[in-house]
């Protein structure tokens, strides 16, 4: 059994305002950064390999909690095409019925000339399978996109209707056992970071 640990990124001016972010590499919020520097990792996480997104929000939280990430390109944002940099709620309203529809597609849901969650787990699952293979603890810094479809992979849920599990937004760590082949299981979700010079089991 391998341990895959995933984290979001701290917030960026886009995840205040709501906007969808995809694959824009937007830093974070000077905030985020002053907020992050009163925190680490739990010990339990100590000597464990770290990937990171490449986009600079996920590079800077990991940077910013003491580590050294190496950029892996199949942990990057779900790509929200044409719908970059706009919110929900507005696409909501201007679409009307087809953002329903749109929406209604679950695993297939796939904005403009974008990415849908079912094609994230599929570029998820080689990098899944190598991190089984290999056999050593990884934390993933990541973003909203890849830590719901990694959800969705390990409960099967298809991603109608609302989650099986709520995943905290920001600052906590999810917990998954990869199979074998790299499918994953729960282990624990919502770990808290710990305050800087505090490390706890």
């Amino acid at each position: 059994m391998t341990l895959l640990a995933a984290m979001r990124h701290a917030p960026t001016a886009w995840n205040t305002a709501r906007r969808l972010q995809g694959r824009a590499d937007i830093p974070l919020a000077p905030e985020s950064r002053a907020a992050l520097a009163a925190l680490r990792l739990p010990g339990a996480f100590a000597g464990w390999r770290v990937l990171s997104s490449p986009l600079a929000r996920c590079m800077e939280t990991a940077r910013a909690l003491g580590l050294e990430p190496e950029p892996e390109p199949a942990l990057v944002e779900m790509d929200w095409g044409a719908w970059e940099g706009e919110t929900l709620s507005a696409l909501r309203e201007r679409l009307g019925t087809r953002m329903r529809e749109a929406e209604a597609r679950g695993l297939d849901f796939r904005p403009d000339g974008g990415e849908s969650p079912r094609e994230v787990q599929a570029r998820l699952r080689p990098l899944l399978a190598r991190l089984a293979a290999e056999g050593a603890p990884c934390l993933a810094v990541t973003h909203r996109g890849v830590l719901r479809a990694l959800l969705a992979a390990a409960t099967g849920w298809d991603m109608t209707g609302d989650a099986p599990r709520k995943l905290a937004r920001h600052g906590a760590i999810h917990v998954y056992r990869l199979a074998a082949d790299g499918t994953p299981a729960i282990e624990r979700l919502d770990m808290a970071l710990s305050p800087a010079g505090h490390r706890t089991a």
